[in-house]
């Protein structure tokens, strides 16, 4: 049997029913209960920020003044936090914490540190600010939610009142106009309500949530969380050739050794000659892969600098390069690291997959929008078409700058040249 097509009365009804109770939707209530709890939290707000702050204000002629601004403005990011819950849990914005301010009382900065934090945490400026904006905008809810839910409401029920409370009956006019305003308003009710609920989101988020620049700080995290990854995996598998390679080299240069004092002991030379040959190669070979193993932790060759450094690595690179190290301070060691094995492994790309005969490394210090910054370019004649991530090393040489607040740039055409600029600041 088919379902009927035919319009139905009943499911008419059910659907203007279904349309009618949409309306009065729990988060409409939610809303409106939004808008009378958060008065009075406003007007609380706003007291507390005028009332600290002043005091705070006048205290700042005595040595208690700056604490005072402090724990005032710690104060003022808790009731943020109220706020941003009370979003949370009548509005259904999810507003993410922004980070706390670092620095406190047993810290390493002492008082002076947490009192430092307080005054310069942005959060808690804006939670002010908040705190301020929040009364007119509470005021405009209520206003709204009174206007609409309550006039509409008193308006539906204005015939049915006229009598117990004007003592006098209602005319059909009134009861008309009455039912028609209530009616208007009640439908208009959710859909201002869904307004100014939308203009508290949106303060809620501008002022208690996280910053433009949080962003940009979570990107920094996530960078030096995979250097810290890719180093404890550069720890593992040292420790790994160590024990499987340098170690059996070293027990093999024992056994020689060995071997060779007991044909000495019986006065064989013929017999130890080869052995000594033989352990005085195994150690030349384990020499060679302790260097292997300990060029990436810490080179000395940075122990005078890059000015000092580079030359030697541009010189084992097998093709001519001329260098260009032009600092006018020397930059933090974490920075001359990076700076250090980008060069390394720039010139190892150049080398081994990009055909030239010739390259240019260039290391100049640069102005930037938030303080000088290191630049390092590199240059190659070869057949070009480096692409970041296509297997030649510029994905970790990315990663690594950017655990630095770094940058990296690969101009890099078919045919050549190739290009690569890093930007770095110069302290860490």
């Amino acid at each position: 049997m088919s379902a009927s097509t035919t319009s139905d009365p009943a499911a008419a009804r059910g659907s203007l029913v279904r349309r009618v109770t949409a309306a009065w939707r729990p988060p409409v209530w939610r809303e409106v209960l939004f808008g009378l709890v958060g008065l009075p939290l406003a007007v609380a707000g706003v007291v507390y920020v005028a009332v600290a702050l002043y005091i705070g204000g006048l205290a700042t002629l005595t040595i208690v003044g700056l604490p005072l601004v402090a724990l005032a403005l710690r104060g003022a990011r808790g009731l943020g936090d109220l706020h941003r819950w009370l979003v949370a849990a009548l509005l259904g914005e999810s507003i993410p914490t922004p980070p706390r301010a670092t620095g406190s009382a047993g810290a390493a900065g002492g008082l002076l540190g947490w009192v430092r934090a307080g005054l310069t945490d942005g959060t808690a400026w804006r939670s002010v600010l908040y705190l301020l904006v929040r009364l007119p905008v509470a005021v405009l809810t209520l206003v709204g939610a009174v206007a609409t839910w309550g006039y509409g409401v008193f308006a539906l029920l204005l015939p049915f009142l006229s009598r117990p409370v004007f003592d006098e009956d209602p005319t059909v006019s009134l009861a008309v106009q009455s039912v028609v305003v209530g009616g208007a308003l009640l439908w208009l009710a959710p859909w201002a309500s869904a307004r100014t609920a939308d203009l508290n989101r949106w303060l809620a988020r501008s002022l208690l949530g996280r910053t433009p620049a949080s962003p940009r700080q979570q990107a920094l995290e996530r960078a030096r969380s995979d250097v810290a990854a890719d180093a404890a995996a550069t720890l593992r598998r040292i420790e790994r050739d160590l024990h499987d390679g340098t170690q059996a080299r070293l027990v093999a240069i024992g056994l020689s050794l060995a071997l060779a004092d007991e044909a000495l002991a019986e006065g064989d030379v013929e017999r130890a000659r080869p052995l000594v040959g033989r352990a005085r190669h195994q150690v030349g070979e384990a020499t060679t892969e302790l260097r292997r193993l300990t060029r990436g932790i810490n080179p000395v060759a940075l122990d005078g600098g890059l000015a000092e450094a580079l030359p030697t690595l541009a010189a084992d690179t097998g093709i001519p390069t001329d260098l260009v190290v032009d600092l006018t301070e020397r930059p933090s060691p974490a920075i001359e690291r990076v700076v250090y094995f980008c060069v390394a492994e720039l010139l190892s790309n150049a080398a081994k997959h990009s055909g030239a005969d010739s390259a240019r490394v260039e290391v100049t210090t640069v102005p930037g929008a938030d303080g000088r910054r290191l630049r390092l370019r590199v240059r190659d004649e070869g057949r070009g078409g480096a692409v970041v991530g296509a297997g030649s090393g510029l994905r970790g040489l990315r990663d690594r700058l950017a655990a630095v607040d770094g940058t990296l740039a690969v101009t890099s055409p078919v045919g050549g040249p190739t290009v690569v600029t890093a930007e770095l600041p110069v302290y860490l």
